[in-house]
Parts: C-alpha cells; sequence; structure tokens
C-alpha cells in the first residue's frame, strides 16, 4: 500500500475532501481529511466514513492510519 493509493481510495468516497496522506514505511500512515460531508458528525462518525472508503484495506494492507478529520471551518479556524 501506498499514500497515493489511500488518497485515491479516500477521494472516490469523499469527493469534496482536501486529503494529505503520509506514511514513510509503507504500513503505518497519517491522513489529514477535510471534509464538509463531516459537518456536524462526532468523530467517531468521520473516522468511520473514511474507513469505509478504504474497505478491506484496513486490518489488512493497511496496518495502521491515524485520522485527523475536520470540516473546512475547522481547518482554517473559522
Amino acid at each position: 500500500m501506498d499514500t497515493r493509493t489511500i488518497h485515491d481510495l479516500i477521494q472516490t468516497g469523499i469527493p469534496d475532501a482536501e486529503i494529505t496522506v503520509e506514511g514513510p514505511d509503507g504500513v503505518h500512515f497519517e491522513a489529514r481529511v477535510v471534509s464538509s460531508t463531516f459537518a456536524g458528525k462526532l468523530p467517531l462518525a468521520r473516522h468511520r466514513m473514511v474507513y469505509a472508503t478504504l474497505g478491506g484495506h484496513m486490518g489488512n494492507a493497511i496496518h495502521a492510519l491515524s485520522l485527523r478529520t475536520l470540516t473546512p471551518e475547522e481547518a482554517t479556524g473559522a
């Protein structure tokens, strides 16, 4: 698994998202996902939305994923 594939999977599932993915070792990844679809949702619901875009890759090709999920307003501090 690589950062580009993770980015593309999330982008396909959450088209309006601004996504940054890091994971230099190819096993442990960190993603920052900014999307208006997160508005009004608790962090757990936001994370589930992202995990849903990754499907069966979670726990298999992706061993660890740290998430930061924000609305555009949260991302800009507005």
